[in-house]
């Protein structure tokens, strides 16, 4: 356990300071989701799944699938209610392929908490996320070329409420995929995605 804390703190102290505000942002979310709340239970069972695809520079695509578990608290504040979720997504890369080959693939899993605003009785969202996400293999194409399977995921997004109990959602999310300077090269990839979500 001692160890485990004295590499945290090395890797604290060497880390670029994006990526110390990136581990600071992940620790707060722990923290919020962590909070009880009576009136809701907590299950591991998840509440809600969605797909969504995007796009990036280079013709990459991607795709992807995931479930969502929403915190047991939230809080009013600013005129509107916050709160947040737990995601986890399992996504397929695919962008120009290298030595020879025309398309590239790569396989993306990741655990994002996220954290939601939404105005009293709007049906409107928007939402702000940090987390991280494991690539494999190592991401490449003509253009950009990552240096390690562990990254980060940052993405912003605004989106909508549908249905009777609203129980269908779509948002447009603009996302971030990089290493947060922990070695390099680290280019990163920016995707515009959009996605659809529904209630179990």
């Amino acid at each position: 356990k001692t160890q485990a804390l004295y590499c945290a703190w090395r890797w604290f102290v060497h880390a670029s300071v994006r990526a110390r505000w990136i581990a600071a942002a992940v620790l707060i979310a722990l923290l919020a989701s962590a909070i009880p709340a009576p009136a809701q239970a907590q299950t591991w069972q998840p509440r809600m799944w969605f797909f969504q695809g995007g796009w990036a520079e280079q013709h990459t695509r991607t795709w992807t699938v995931g479930v969502l578990w929403p915190w047991r608290s939230s809080w009013l504040w600013a005129g509107g209610a916050w709160s947040g979720y737990w995601e986890a997504a399992l996504g397929r890369w695919s962008t120009d392929g290298t030595d020879g080959r025309d398309r590239a693939w790569v396989t993306q899993f990741g655990v994002t908490p996220v954290f939601r605003y939404q105005k009293d009785r709007s049906p409107w969202f928007f939402e702000a996320g940090v987390g991280v996400t494991f690539i494999a293999p190592i991401y490449r194409n003509p253009r950009k070329r990552f240096s390690t399977t562990f990254n980060f995921n940052e993405q912003l997004a605004v989106g909508r409420h549908f249905g009777g109990q609203g129980e269908h959602q779509l948002s447009l999310r603009v996302q971030h995929v990089s290493n947060g300077g922990i070695r390099h090269p680290n280019p990163g990839e920016d995707f515009i995605q959009l996605r659809y979500t529904r209630a179990f």
